[in-house]
C-alpha cells in the first residue's frame, strides 16, 4: 500500500473582506459585495463611505480614527470576527488594501475591488491606460510630477484636495509648460460628476470638487525645464557653487553604481546632491541619503533634490566619518568629496553590506594614492576618465582640459 503524502493544511479562515466603492454607492455594488457588508459585525470606512452603505450595513460603523493609523490596530484587534473594510475604488492602486495587505495574509482575506478613479478617468477621456503616466500626489509633494513633464506627454493624478489642481497648474506655468491643458474630472461615478478644462497658463476653474482627478496634457515653451530620461543631467539643471560631479563624470559614476530596484545610496561629500538625485530618479523605488557637512550646501541639495523631482532624498548635514554613525546600511556608496580624509574610506566599507557596491571618485594626488592603495589590496576596478572641451583661443578654437578623474570601483565580498 503506497505511503500517504502529507495531509493538506487547512485554509486560514477569512475573516476580513475589502469593499472597493465607488461615488454611486450602493448601487454600484454587486450582489457579493453587497451580501459582505450586510453580513459584517463591523464595518470601517471613511464616513463618506459608510454614509454611502448606511441603508445596506448592519453591523457596528466605524470610522477612520484622525489622524490615519497606517498600522490598523483596531481592524487588526477584531480579527477572528466578521470584519467588512471599504475603500474607494480599487483598494490595492494606492488604496487601503495596500496597508492591510502588510498586516493580513491574502489567504484570510476576500477583496471585491470597484473600477479606480484613474480607470474611470481614462474611460471618460478615451485615453489608453497603458499609454498614459499616472501619478498619486495624495499626501506627497507636488514637485514628484517633475521628471513626467516631457511635452505630448499625458499624466493622470490622483489629488490630494481641491487646491491641488491650482497649484499644479502654477507649478506647469513656471517651469515652462503653461500651454498644457489640464481636465478637472470631478466626483466620478457620482451623481454630481463633472469635467472641466483650462490650459496651466490661465487656470481659472473655481469651487473643485475635493474628490478629484487632474488629467495633463503637456505642451512646452521653448525655455521649459525638461528633465531627460538619461543619466548625466546638463549641470545647469543644478543649483551649485562649482561643487558638483560634472556631467559627463556622473553618467560614468552613475553606470558603476549600477542602480537597483529598492536599493539605498549613500552619497558622501555630496556636494550639489547630483548622484543622489540622479539615483532616486532612475526608479521610484530607489532611495539615497545625501552627507554633507557645509550647512549652505546642504541645503542647496535639498532644493535640488526637489526642483529634481525626488524631495525624499535625505540630507544629512555633517563631517563623516563622523556623520556616518547609525545610518541605516547602504546598499551603494559614493565617495566624491572628504574622501581623503581620515577614515572616512575605511568607515564606508566597513558600513556597506555584503554584496554591496562602492564607487570613489579622485582629482587630487592625495585622494588618487588612497584609491591606488585600496585597489591594490581589495581588487575592483581602477579606471582614469579625461574629458577636454573646446574653447575659444583668440579667433579659433581649441580643447581646454578638465581635471582628469580616476575612479575606484568594487563590489564587498
Amino acid at each position: 500500500m503506497p505511503a500517504k503524502g502529507p495531509r493538506a493544511a487547512k485554509p486560514a479562515s477569512k475573516w476580513l473582506t475589502i469593499v472597493g466603492i465607488g461615488e454611486d454607492g450602493v448601487a454600484g455594488l454587486g450582489d457579493e459585495a453587497k451580501q459582505h457588508i450586510a453580513q459584517a459585525e463591523v464595518v470601517f470606512g471613511g464616513k463618506r463611505h459608510l454614509s454611502l452603505v448606511a441603508s445596506l450595513a448592519k453591523g457596528q460603523a466605524r470610522p477612520w480614527p484622525t489622524p490615519f493609523d497606517a498600522e490598523m490596530r483596531d481592524v487588526l484587534a477584531l480579527k477572528g470576527k466578521n470584519v467588512c473594510v471599504l475603500a474607494s475604488g480599487d483598494p490595492f492602486f494606492h488604496g487601503v488594501g495596500v496597508t492591510l495587505a502588510r498586516k493580513v495574509k491574502p489567504e484570510q482575506m476576500t477583496v471585491l475591488p470597484a473600477p479606480s478613479s484613474l480607470s474611470l478617468a481614462a474611460s471618460r477621456l478615451g485615453w489608453a491606460l497603458q499609454d498614459v503616466e499616472t501619478i498619486s500626489l495624495h499626501g506627497h509633494s507636488i514637485d514628484l510630477i517633475r521628471p513626467l513633464l516631457h511635452p505630448g506627454a499625458r499624466i493622470l493624478v490622483l489629488t490630494s484636495d481641491a487646491d491641488a489642481p491650482v497649484a499644479i497648474a502654477a507649478l506647469l506655468d513656471e517651469l515652462g509648460f503653461g500651454p498644457s491643458r489640464l481636465t478637472v474630472l470631478e466626483a466620478l461615478g457620482g451623481s454630481n460628476e463633472k469635467r472641466r478644462t483650462a490650459s496651466a497658463d490661465a487656470f481659472d476653474l473655481k469651487n473643485i470638487d475635493p474628490l478629484n482627478v487632474l488629467a495633463l496634457e503637456i505642451e512646452s515653451t521653448p525655455d521649459a525645464r525638461i528633465l531627460p530620461l538619461t543619466v548625466g543631467l546638463a549641470d545647469h539643471l543644478f543649483e551649485h557653487d562649482g561643487q558638483i560631479t560634472k556631467r559627463e563624470i556622473r553618467a560614468v559614476t552613475l553606470s558603476a553604481l549600477a542602480p537597483r530596484r529598492g536599493e539605498l545610496l549613500w552619497d558622501i561629500g555630496a556636494g550639489s546632491g547630483s548622484i543622489g538625485i540622479e539615483w532616486m530618479m532612475a526608479h521610484p523605488s530607489l532611495r539615497a541619503i545625501a552627507i554633507e557637512a557645509n550647512n549652505e550646501r546642504a541645503a542647496r541639495i535639498a532644493r535640488n533634490a526637489a526642483h529634481c523631482g525626488v524631495p525624499g532624498l535625505v540630507v544629512v548635514e555633517g563631517a563623516a566619518p563622523k556623520a556616518l554613525a547609525k545610518l541605516e546600511t547602504p546598499d551603494a556608496i559614493f565617495i566624491g568629496g572628504g574622501g581623503s580624509d581620515a577614515g572616512v574610506l575605511e568607515k564606508a566599507i566597513e558600513a556597506l553590506r555584503p554584496g554591496g557596491r562602492l564607487v570613489a571618485n579622485a582629482v587630487t594626488l592625495e585622494m588618487e594614492a588612497l584609491l591606488l592603495d585600496q585597489h591594490n589590496r581589495r581588487g575592483g576596478d581602477l579606471t582614469r576618465v579625461a574629458l577636454s572641451r573646446a574653447a575659444p583661443v583668440g579667433s579659433m578654437q581649441a580643447w581646454r582640459p578638465a581635471m582628469p578623474v580616476t575612479q575606484w570601483s568594487w563590489i564587498k565580498p
